[in-house]
């Protein structure tokens, strides 16, 4: 989403990066949940920044790419 705490959740759960997101989104959208916006709030302030190149890994991949 905005600053790679569903990533990180992801990689520290492993765990399927768009699952996440989407399983957030849902929190974040339905009103009882709300405080899936807080929550995503605290975790980019609270998650260490990746100081490696691999979160690009958890980003799907193209069909047909080639380099």
């Amino acid at each position: 989403m905005i600053a790679g705490v569903c990533a990180g959740v992801a990689r520290y759960f492993d765990r399927d990066v768009a699952v996440i997101r989407i399983v957030w989104a849902l929190a974040a959208l339905i009103p009882p949940l709300f405080p899936g916006i807080a929550a995503y709030v605290i975790g980019w302030l609270l998650l260490p920044v990746s100081s490696d190149s691999s979160s690009d890994d958890l980003e799907p991949e193209h069909a047909g790419a080639s380099d």
